[in-house]
């Protein structure tokens, strides 16, 4: 079959500096590689003869290990894809909303550790995140602004990454277990068609501390993607989907494509591909686009 095994890397003569080796490497796998092809700064694509993914990709990881390269390693053909499903908290923006809502609050410390291990994987996603909103009642309702003003800035190459897969036909949606108040915001300034998250309960001109029910979690993620990609009339291989903690590993498991960004260990385990080093626009790259077919402001 054939693969493609995409390098991506801040420094730009990084993956051609590293091609010889992992050629040869990847002959230890019985995999056969073609001639590079540049897909701009920092970004190759080496078609590569094999007779299945996972070899390929496991000795790629362990020659690039240490080094400032992403990798990704899948089949050549439907690697370009109809839906992007992205979470929101500290992969398509910086930060996790309900941290700074807290540091407004004055109990950023602790709500920050509960959403730690709950990215993590250590605690319930949905009781953690009941226990960190009942820590917010009376919050003014000013403050939400503010944070987002303040504090919200989205990812480098986030913009870039779902502008250009909407302009090229995909639909693109922010999926998150974190709130609409900073959903619709966030998914306006980058360029999604549709977002989900949970609610805010207000009470005059505060929080109230209580979450809309049902939460969004894990599993609503991972309906939210099976949900949209049946609307497109096509299956979870046409679907990438990219995050960075627990609540995101059925929906990255289930795509196509599952990228792990910045992501917490247990994420990063189970993705198809991980970005440590490079921003959004790797995503790109991995399916193939040329720097040059970016879709930019």
């Amino acid at each position: 079959m054939e693969l493609a095994v995409t390098l991506v890397s801040p420094d730009a003569a990084a993956p051609s500096a590293a091609v010889a080796e992992l050629a040869q490497a990847l002959a230890g796998v019985r995999a056969r590689v073609k001639e590079p092809r540049p897909l701009g700064p920092g970004a190759l694509d080496l078609s590569v003869e094999a007779e299945a993914v996972a070899p390929v990709r496991e000795a790629a990881e362990l020659l690039l290990a240490g080094r400032a390269i992403d990798v990704c390693v899948q089949p050549w053909n439907g690697r370009r894809k109809r839906l992007l499903i992205a979470d929101m908290d500290s992969t398509i923006i910086g930060c996790e909303c309900i941290d700074e809502l807290a540091d407004f609050a004055g109990v950023k410390a602790k709500v920050s550790e509960i959403t730690e291990r709950a990215m993590r994987g250590e605690l319930d996603f949905e009781g953690a995140l009941r226990e960190r909103v009942a820590m917010l009642k009376g919050l003014p309702l000013a403050d939400l602004q503010r944070a987002y003003d303040e504090r919200v800035r989205l990812n480098p190459g986030a913009r870039t990454l779902v502008r250009t897969m909407a302009e090229n036909g995909a639909r693109c949606v922010l999926v998150s277990g974190g709130f609409t108040f900073f959903t619709s915001r966030v998914a306006q300034a980058a360029g999604f068609h549709a977002n989900r998250a949970n609610t805010l309960l207000e009470n005059g001109e505060g929080l109230a501390g209580l979450v809309g029910e049902p939460i969004l979690g894990r599993e609503a993620k991972l309906a939210a993607l099976r949900e949209e990609i049946a609307a497109l009339g096509a299956d979870p291989s046409a679907a990438l989907a990219v995050g960075d903690g627990a609540n995101d590993l059925a929906m990255i498991e289930a795509a196509g494509l599952g990228v792990a960004y910045r992501a917490k260990p247990v994420v990063a385990a189970q993705a198809d591909a991980k970005v440590d080093h490079s921003d959004l626009t790797a995503l790109l790259h991995f399916q193939g686009y040329l720097a040059e077919e970016f879709v930019t402001d």
